[in-house]
């Protein structure tokens, strides 16, 4: 007789479910201590830092100095920083005292001399920003005159660069942008205040500078002639006898004008604007007419029409 086959399907249930209550016991174990490990990581570091800020609170506090000043004082400490050259202190009080003393007459000197200390600061732009603040909130200033002044100076030695003030350079070679905002800047100190003190050598600046700026439009115009553009090197050059009739650099545009007419196979006006060039130079200078006669016709008109620009 053929012994009963056991089977064990029974005992293999009971077993598997052994193994699970096992694992998920396990597994709430782990969970559990990983919970527990963050809660006492999470209190350890809030009261690490509030022990921190406790901490922090017992340190001395950095005293203002200057919490009880008055504007007076203010103004007294700002200008002796500034004569020491230093600068950076200088701003700092000078900007202290506008904000905490922003009318009177201190704060309103105080937005005139920090421009001043900007461009000593070697910080143009700041400068700039500064003067025309002061011009836009005291238009009626009987200051606002010295507020262009600085302006066109500050813009004035933008042109130039370091090695120029002590090695003697072409600076009409450079961008023109900062020596015309300069030229802007005296034009319209000596038009709207002629009687200022400052308008002497504005006039001075506006001639170096207007007589540079003429002599980089050639230099723009030999660029052009250089590289066959011929028609822009003629234009630039009939532009500058046009707009810097006493400039000396008229010379050499009309003589560039004269090189680019050739080159466009214009021979009439390059023999014309030769003409001009040479009638001129016989009276050792160019016949430059008063400006001040309503009357009389510009030397760039002239050229203009002798050359009859207006049907070519």
């Amino acid at each position: 007789m053929r012994s009963p086959i056991i089977t064990c399907k029974g005992e293999c249930h009971c077993a598997c479910f052994i193994a699970l209550r096992y694992t998920q016991h396990h597994y709430f174990l782990v969970n559990t201590t990983v919970q527990n490990t963050m809660a006492i990581t999470r209190t350890l570091c809030l009261l690490l830092a509030i022990s921190l800020l406790s901490a922090c609170s017992w340190l001395p506090k950095e005293k203002d100095k200057t919490r009880n000043w008055s504007a007076s004082k203010f103004y007294a400490e700002a200008s002796e920083a500034m004569k020491e050259r230093d600068y950076e202190l200088a701003i700092e009080y000078y900007e202290k005292l506008e904000a905490r003393y922003p009318f009177g007459r201190y704060a309103t000197q105080a937005q005139l001399d920090v421009a001043y200390v900007y461009y000593q600061f070697d910080e143009p732009e700041s400068s700039i920003a500064a003067l025309n603040r002061f011009i836009k909130l005291h238009p009626r200033s009987s200051h606002v005159d010295y507020a262009y002044y600085l302006k066109g100076i500050v813009n004035f030695n933008r042109s130039m660069g370091f090695i120029d003030r002590f090695v003697p350079t072409d600076v009409s070679q450079r961008d023109a942008g900062a020596a015309m905002d300069s030229f802007d800047d005296f034009s319209e100190l000596v038009r709207k205040f002629p009687g200022s003190k400052y308008s002497q050598d504005a006039h001075k600046r506006l001639l170096y500078l207007r007589n540079n700026i003429a002599k980089h439009e050639v230099h723009v115009a030999n660029y052009y002639l250089d590289r066959g553009a011929y028609l822009a090197a003629a234009n630039r050059c009939v532009y500058v006898v046009e707009n810097y009739q006493r400039a000396p650099a008229v010379r050499e545009a009309l003589q560039t004008m004269a090189k680019a007419y050739d080159k466009l196979g214009l021979d009439k006006l390059s023999a014309d604007a030769r003409r001009v060039l040479a009638a001129n130079e016989a009276k050792g200078k160019f016949d430059y007419i008063d400006e001040k006669d309503a009357d009389s016709e510009p030397l760039g008109r002239k050229v203009w029409e002798y050359l009859e620009l207006d049907e070519n």
